[in-house]
C-alpha cells in the first residue's frame, strides 16, 4: 500500500546550513562563501519562500529482482548498469515521489518577469527545500527498514547514469502521484518543478 506523507511545514523551517546549501546552488562553496549582502539576500529569499511550501510524498515498497543489469519489481523490467550498481544485494526496492508544491513555481515565475537575480536564488531555495525533504523521507524510510532489521542503500533518481527518465512513467502508473498534487508532462518533467523521483534499495 502506498504510504503518503505530509508534515507540518515547521520541521523545515530554514536554519544557517540551509542558507549555506542555497548558496551552494548558486555555485558558492565552503571556501567560496557568498559576500554578507548577498547571504543575507539569500536568507530572505528562503524566508519568502518558506511560506509558499508544502512539502508532501508517496512511496511504495515492492519485492526487487536484480541480476546487477536487469531489475524487476512490481511489472516493470528495466535494464541498467548504474541502478543495478546501486540496488545490488537489495530484497527490495522504494519508490518515491515527493513534491514542495506548485506555489513555489507560481512566486518564481513571478519574479523571474520582475528581478531575475531574485527569481534565481529562489530557484536556489527551491532545489535546497525540495532536498532538505525527501533527505527527510529518506530518513523515514530508513529507521523504518532498521526496525525490520534491514539496510537501504543511496537514493537513485530517474535521469542519472543510464536510468533514463521514461521510467518516470511508471512511477507515476505505479504511485497515486496527483493526490499529492504531481503531474508528469509529455516531455518527462514533472509538475511542480520542485519534485523528486527516486529509488531507494533496502536489504536484509
Amino acid at each position: 500500500m502506498p504510504v503518503f506523507i505530509e508534515e507540518e511545514k515547521s520541521v523545515f523551517e530554514p536554519r544557517n546550513d540551509d542558507y549555506l546549501e542555497a548558496a551552494r546552488y548558486l555555485g558558492y562553496s565552503k571556501i567560496s562563501v557568498p559576500e554578507e549582502d548577498v547571504f543575507n539576500l539569500i536568507k530572505e529569499c528562503c524566508t519568502e519562500l518558506y511560506d509558499y511550501i508544502s512539502p508532501k510524498a508517496v512511496y511504495e515498497i515492492f519485492p526487487l529482482k536484480n541480476d546487477g543489469e536487469h531489475i524487476e519489481f512490481a511489472d516493470v523490467c528495466l535494464v541498467s548498469k548504474n541502478l543495478g550498481v546501486n540496488l545490488r544485494d537489495c530484497s527490495e526496492v522504494c519508490i518515491l515521489a515527493s513534491t514542495i508544491g506548485p506555489k513555489t513555481d507560481a512566486l518564481i515565475r513571478k519574479y523571474v518577469m520582475t528581478d531575475t537575480v531574485r527569481a534565481g536564488i529562489l530557484q536556489a531555495c527551491g532545489a535546497m527545500y525540495i532536498e532538505k525533504f525527501v533527505d527527510y523521507v529518506n530518513e523515514k524510510i530508513k529507521k523504518e527498514a532498521e526496525l525490520s532489521g534491514k539496510t537501504t542503500k543511496p537514493r537513485y533518481s530517474p535521469g542519472f547514469g543510464d536510468v533514463s527518465l521514461e521510467v518516470q512513467k511508471d512511477f507515476f502508473r505505479l504511485l497515486p502521484c496527483t493526490r499529492i498534487g504531481l503531474t508528469l508532462m509529455d516531455t518527462l518533467i514533472m509538475s511542480p518543478e520542485k519534485s523528486v523521483t527516486a529509488f531507494i534499495g533496502i536489504k536484509n
